[in-house]
This record gives C-alpha cells, sequence and structure tokens, in this order.
C-alpha cells in the first residue's frame, strides 16, 4: 500500500461506524477523528499537490480529457505562462492597507504565480525552457529580497510565499537539471519569509493567518523544516474553529488562539463584522464580504491539502466545520436570499473560484454528497490564478489520488 492511501484508509476506518453520514446534504459531514501520528520524512513533492495528482492531471491534458484540457489551456493563454514572462524583484516590497502604497506587491505576488505556473507547465510537457523559467523567476527573487514593510507586509508574505514554496516545490523534486541557485532561494524562504509568518496574524481578519499559515506549512515542506511543519499546523488548528462557526461552540463562537484576548460578547460581535446571530457554517469573515471569506476558506483548505499529502488528517477534524462553510456560502452564491438576521438581510457575494480542492477530498476521496458546492464549482471552471491560489481545475478537479 502505497503512503497516499493511508491517511484515506485512516479516514475510511474511523469513520466507518458512521459510514451512513458520508451521503448527506451538502455541507454535512462526519465527526473528526483522532490527530494521526506524523511521518518521520516529508514526502515530495507534496505542497498541495503530489506527483500521483500530477501524473493523473498530466494523463487527463494529453489525453484531451475535460475538465483539465480547458484549464490546462486557460492556463497557457495565461501571462503568467509565457516565455517571455520577466520577473520585477526588489530589494524591499513595501505594501500598506490595501497595497497601498503598492512597492513591489502586485509585482511580487505575480511573480510567485508565474513562477508556479512554469513549474506546472514544466511537468505536463516535459518541455525544459519552462522549468529553467520557473528557476529564472525564483532566482530573480532570491538575488535581491531582503524584507517586507508596512501594515500588509505579513498577508503579502504569506500570499507570495504560498505561491513560491509551490513552485520551488516541484522544480526541487521533479526537474532533475541545474539549479545552481537553489539553496539561496531556500535561505530567501527560510529568513525572509518565514519568520514574517510563523507567528500568525493575531486578532487581523481570519484570512490574513489562514493565508500564512498556507505559506508555512508550503515553506516547511519545501525546506523539510518539522518544527515549522507542527506550528503552522498547531496554529490552524487553534484558528479555523475560531473562522467558521458551529453550534457545538456554544452561543459564541470561539476565539482564534492567536487572538484570545476576544473573550466578551461585545468583543466577539464586533470582530464577526457586527454578526449577533450565528449558524453552522458562518464565518468571520462573512458580514465583511465573500471574497475575503473565500481567502480564509480556500487557505484553511490549502493547509489541510498539504497536511493530507504528508499523513496528517486536519481534513478529518473539521469535515463537518469545513463543508458547512462552504455550504453556507455557496448556497447564497447560487440563488438563495439571504435571512433577514444575517448581515442585515444583505451580503456582498463574490466568494471566487476557491471550492475545487475541498470538494476533490469530501466528494471524491470521501464519497460525500456536497450538490451545492458541486454546482458553484463547475460554475466556475477552469479555476484560474489569483493572489495565492493557482490552476486548482487543473490539479484537483476529479482527482482523489
Amino acid at each position: 500500500m502505497t503512503r497516499l492511501h493511508r491517511p484515506l484508509l485512516v479516514t475510511l476506518i474511523t469513520t466507518s461506524v458512521a459510514a451512513a453520514a458520508l451521503v448527506v446534504p451538502a455541507g454535512r459531514g462526519t465527526a473528526a477523528p483522532p490527530p494521526e501520528p506524523q511521518p518521520a520524512a516529508f514526502t515530495h513533492p507534496g505542497v498541495l499537490v503530489d506527483k500521483a495528482q500530477l501524473d493523473f492531471a498530466r494523463q487527463q491534458v494529453l489525453a484531451g480529457a475535460p475538465p483539465q484540457k480547458a484549464a490546462y489551456d486557460a492556463m497557457r493563454a495565461s501571462t503568467y505562462a509565457a516565455l517571455s514572462y520577466t520577473p520585477k524583484p526588489r530589494a524591499i516590497v513595501e505594501c500598506g492597507s490595501n497595497s497601498n502604497p503598492n512597492n513591489g506587491c502586485s509585482d511580487e505576488r505575480n511573480d510567485a504565480l508565474a513562477a508556479y505556473t512554469h513549474a506546472l507547465q514544466w511537468y505536463i510537457t516535459r518541455d525544459v525552457q519552462y522549468a529553467r523559467k520557473a528557476i529564472e523567476i525564483m532566482d530573480a527573487w532570491s538575488a535581491v529580497l531582503q524584507d517586507h514593510t508596512n501594515s500588509n507586509a505579513p498577508l503579502q508574505t504569506g500570499w507570495s510565499g504560498a505561491s513560491f514554496s509551490r513552485a520551488g516545490e516541484l522544480i526541487k523534486h521533479t526537474y532533475g537539471g541545474p539549479w545552481a541557485q537553489r539553496g539561496r532561494f531556500e535561505r530567501m524562504l527560510r529568513d525572509v519569509y518565514l519568520p514574517e509568518i510563523r507567528d500568525g496574524a493575531g486578532c487581523k481578519n481570519g484570512n490574513w493567518e489562514l493565508i500564512m499559515m498556507d505559506a508555512a506549512i508550503g515553506i516547511a515542506v519545501f525546506l523539510d523544516d518539522r518544527p515549522a511543519f507542527d506550528n503552522a499546523i498547531q496554529i490552524w488548528r487553534g484558528r479555523v474553529p475560531g473562522y467558521i462557526y458551529q453550534k457545538s461552540d456554544g452561543p459564541l463562537p470561539k476565539a482564534p488562539s492567536t487572538c484570545s484576548s476576544k473573550d466578551t460578547r461585545e468583543e466577539i460581535v464586533a470582530y464577526w463584522q457586527g454578526q449577533s446571530t450565528f449558524t453552522d457554517g458562518l464565518a468571520q469573515e462573512t458580514c465583511r464580504d465573500f471574497g475575503h471569506t473565500g481567502w480564509g476558506l480556500t487557505a484553511a483548505t490549502h493547509v489541510a491539502e498539504t497536511a493530507w499529502h504528508q499523513g496528517v488528517n486536519l481534513y478529518g477534524e473539521v469535515n463537518k466545520r469545513l463543508t458547512d462553510g462552504y455550504y453556507f456560502h455557496t448556497r447564497l452564491e447560487t440563488g438563495t436570499p439571504p435571512p433577514s438576521n444575517l448581515c442585515g438581510g444583505t451580503v456582498k457575494l463574490g466568494l471566487g473560484a476557491v471550492t475545487e480542492i475541498v470538494y476533490n477530498h469530501y466528494h471524491n476521496r470521501l464519497g460525500q454528497q456536497l450538490p451545492t458546492t458541486l454546482r458553484y464549482t463547475e460554475s466556475k471552471r477552469p479555476a484560474g490564478a489569483n493572489y495565492f491560489f493557482a490552476w486548482e481545475t487543473l490539479t484537483h478537479a476529479n482527482n482523489p489520488r
């Protein structure tokens, strides 16, 4: 039995008593299984996507099969995929609130996405030009970057670090050609990125911390850094229950572990954007807007997906919480009117193409029926690239490996 099948087997065994709950209305799941013991060594490639998934995606593209072929064509048509792509590194990336000032913020995010895009193109085509372009982009930044500054520095580091860690992981573990400056790139992630994100975001809105942990766990796997991996998981475990509400939490949402000062009803209601009634699947940023909420949900999923590839079943720990979160928001995105007690009866839609990976796990791996999430997922295919997530229809659609 391969390593990939072990977490699935554990999940199926631990949930066999409640097997009937695997086929339930969208957003419903099973009780969380106990955490699994961690393996002694990391599996590579294993940041967000593993070799079996990459091989399946490649097979689908070469066969012209949907939805991967359309997703691949969309990726190839993007500006991120051009061999003429030119990185724009700088020593200090300064990002204020809403990326104002924007001194290298968009450039860094775009370059990180481009590096990951070229790494994926390399794997599917086996054309070394794409591997070399990914390396060129990563080398350009590792040659000069010294720091991220201003108020958005932790979030900016998370956005870019998530994509750079995925790109580096694919090239390091699937490309046999030279990468002379790989050590310099590793030092950049270790010394410039990781210190900015590893301690979490405190009482910032939850999408910050989840995005930061998305980058942190990717960097940890890429660097084979077990303490950093464990730390990212610990912070994730303390944030997800403070980001997605379940009635089992009690009358009020939990405070995130890095923001324990929110301990009165008034403080919690204010932190949850003024929402004072709580329903399964409501997120801390729902009444802010669905765009930021989508970022938080998908970043939480990215951490669980990377952990899954490393033999840690975070998905099982938050099964109902996470599927409820997606159901709550995709239901509203697909036409259900908001109730009057939700955000004053008005919500700001725009969740984004953020459901491919979570649907693949809970439906294609575990067999849960999530029709609302599926309907929404299919409406967003092929998923593109934005800030810190890219090409997830290509890598994860109908891909339970």
